[in-house]
């Protein structure tokens, strides 16, 4: 009977991968929705500022606070919104990490539209959620609903039930 449970979620998981792979996964993101209305707040060793192009480049050990959310950086550029008087988006690149409360996802780049509420990670994913963890190529956060979505050849590790 064990093996046959095991098989199943084996069948399960292989469907699973594939639809993944074709739709991408939806899951819950962060234990509170964001506001991203709130105030931006970065930190850094070193900032450049460009009054050309309207951006801000944040260099070494970069956090970014916005109400409960925090992303960190190697480094950050900040492009402001020349008409609207605002910023317009964050690129992060670098040992990017994004924490929402209790869940974390790690990346090598990540671009934050301040707008919209939305965060694409992309290279090298990796959401953690307790002990869960899955990886993909990429992954788009939505800090208004919670909820974020994985592509990109999406993969995961289910444990068999042990108590038999």
């Amino acid at each position: 009977m064990r093996y046959l449970r095991f098989l199943f979620i084996g069948l399960l998981f292989v469907l699973g991968s594939a639809t993944a792979y074709a739709q991408g996964t939806n899951v819950a993101f962060g234990t509170f929705k964001a506001d991203p209305t709130l105030p931006v707040e970065v930190t850094a060793e070193s900032l450049d500022v460009n009054q050309a192009d309207g951006s801000a480049e944040f260099i070494g050990n970069v956090l970014v606070g916005q109400g409960e959310m925090r992303l960190s950086a190697n480094k950050v550029l900040v492009i402001y919104n020349q008409e609207a008087g605002g910023i317009d988006r964050l690129e992060a690149s670098g040992d990017v990490v994004l924490v929402n409360g209790p869940d974390a996802a790690e990346a090598d780049r990540a671009e934050y539209t301040i707008d919209s509420g939305i965060i694409v990670m992309t290279g090298n994913v990796l959401l953690t959620q307790g002990q869960n963890a899955l990886t993909s190529e990429r992954m788009t956060v939505n800090l208004t609903t919670g909820t974020a979505n994985m592509a990109g050849r999406v993969k995961t590790i289910l444990k068999a039930d042990s108590d038999e």
